[in-house]
């Protein structure tokens, strides 16, 4: 298991990255809710975001790569535009117990 940090780090809207060791994650808050991803675009493999915790599109509505321009719907990862139409990202599980994240297993990626 892996702390993230608390929920409140993240705004609402707004999204936060995380890196442990070779591996990069980020998540998102929307409304109220939290989720979780690797910090992989599946077009090419590279991290999504240009600057530090920005993952979202300019009204904070979709995750969006920095260098394709893919967007992909908050709630479950799916691109909707882009190179990737079709694909998802892959969400990480995750726990938030008294407002702490905490990735509660990790793949080998």
């Amino acid at each position: 298991m892996r702390i993230l940090g608390h929920i409140n780090d993240i705004a609402d809207p707004g999204s936060k990255g995380f890196k442990f060791a070779d591996q990069s994650f980020f998540a998102v808050r929307l409304h109220g809710k939290v989720y979780v991803y690797r910090n992989r675009c599946p077009h090419l493999g590279i991290e999504l975001n240009w600057q530090e915790n920005q993952f979202l599109d300019y009204d904070d509505s979709l995750i969006q790569c920095a260098t394709h321009g893919a967007l992909f719907i908050i709630e479950n990862g799916s691109c909707v535009a882009g190179p990737c139409v079709g694909k998802t990202l892959e969400a990480v599980p995750f726990t938030i117990n008294e407002g702490v994240l905490t990735l509660t297993e990790l793949a080998p990626e």
